[in-house]
């Protein structure tokens, strides 16, 4: 009972069933709703897409007099999808603007399904796919790209970019350890939903600044088997997910929670999930700290026996890089500088731009210097602080505005 219609055509009362368009084009996350809201009306009529698929047995049908009334709706078929062009590899640059785009609706995503389950509406994991095929995409053009804007968040938004975050970073790893098309959007999908349980714990205790009260610590504890009972209800929800949900807080070594599983007992995806979680945790700015430098995080993880599955985390490290963009490193010469790109050939020769001497112990004009092509070598991490040097992230993120 579909319908293809102009914008123009659109009113209050349809079911607007999807647009025909890029998902990055259109004013929402999901479609697959009635129109209520007359704002909502005015978003659609002024982004660039032209017509939208409206369902006629779920909401109003086009006026008697318009162009489309005509149309026999039971016998309207959408023709199938075109298939995907291969998705060419392009550089952080030209990535990472697009990326942007993709993190603020993706933000914009979570935040609405956190609401909808504080409201106990049954999660429709169907709606988010469409979001996670575009950071799959976005991967697979340039997977630093959103991988490192994803990390860029406040303490006031780190729930919820977290989740972003997460998402990528799954595809990432997924990709590495050679999972085909379907597992990796199940992996995808599972980090996008995997801390929805936090839904459910006051927001006063899930932004405090200060450290956690016993209690408190125990309240959030609970948050993976309050999500794994909302994805239980919900609908179109994978088994993968709601593995990745209940287990990304176990260990290999058995002591984790809630199940106190092992490497025997983890599934590979849980495995994937305990990975990508903590990185994104320990390199974001949290409401009690700041996140560490991304390299500093790589080297402390691969010292924290018994917590992760050392084949996956290794694929991890590869997936990212030794030295992931945003890393601050010193250079043979002297100068620091952040890793702004990976290397095609070498994870010990990314792009680094330099800003900093610390023989003159001053700034110096940046310059970008690709490792792969220059006598040049890393000497090793450095430590901001330590230079007095402050928002190293301006360096490589810039290129997003």
């Amino acid at each position: 009972m579909l319908k293809k219609i102009p914008v123009s055509e659109l009113k209050l009362g349809m079911h607007l069933q999807e647009f025909c368009g890029a998902w990055l084009d259109h004013p929402f996350w999901r479609t697959k709703f009635v129109l209520t809201d007359p704002n909502d009306l005015v978003l659609v009529r002024e982004c660039p897409i032209t017509e939208v698929w409206i369902d006629i047995s779920k909401g109003l049908d086009v006026d008697a007099g318009s162009p489309a009334a005509g149309v026999n709706a039971e016998i309207v078929e959408k023709l199938p999808e075109p298939p995907s062009a291969k998705i060419e590899k392009t550089s952080f640059n030209n990535e990472v603007k697009r990326a942007s785009r993709i993190v603020a609706k993706g933000k914009e995503a979570v935040v609405s399904m956190f609401q909808e389950a504080r409201m106990g509406k049954a999660i429709e994991a169907e709606a988010a796919a469409p979001l996670v095929e575009e950071i799959s995409n976005s991967v697979m053009r340039n997977p630093g790209a959103l991988i490192s804007l994803a990390r860029l968040k406040s303490a006031d938004d780190y729930t919820y970019m977290h989740s972003v975050a997460v998402c990528a970073l799954m595809i990432a790893l997924a990709r590495q350890l050679g999972l085909d098309e379907q597992q990796t959007r199940d992996a995808g999908m599972a980090g996008l939903l995997h801390d929805l349980g936090k839904a459910m714990i006051p927001l006063d205790v899930l932004n405090k600044p200060g450290r956690l009260t016993d209690t408190e610590f125990a309240l959030v504890k609970t948050h993976p088997e309050e999500g794994h009972k909302l994805l239980l209800e919900g609908k179109g929800v994978s088994d993968v997910t709601k593995d990745v949900c209940l287990h990304h807080h176990e260990k290999v070594d058995g002591s984790g929670y809630p199940k106190g599983l092992n490497s025997e007992t983890m599934s590979l995806f849980a495995k994937m999930g305990a990975v990508c979680d903590v990185y994104d945790a320990i390199t974001s700015n949290r409401p009690y700290k700041a996140g560490w430098d991304p390299a500093e995080s790589i080297k402390r993880m691969a010292e924290w026996k018994g917590h992760f599955d050392p084949t996956v985390f290794q694929a991890f490290v590869k997936s990212l890089g030794i030295y992931p963009i945003g890393s601050l490193v010193r250079l043979e010469s002297g100068k620091l500088g952040v890793v702004i790109e990976q290397g095609e050939q070498s994870l010990l020769k990314p792009k680094v731009k330099v800003f900093f001497s610390t023989k003159a112990q001053a700034y110096i004009k940046p310059e970008t210097i690709d490792l792969a092509h220059s006598p040049e070598k890393i000497a090793g991490r450095e430590d901001a602080a330590k230079w007095g040097v402050k928002d190293i992230d301006r360096y490589w993120a810039a290129e997003k505005s």
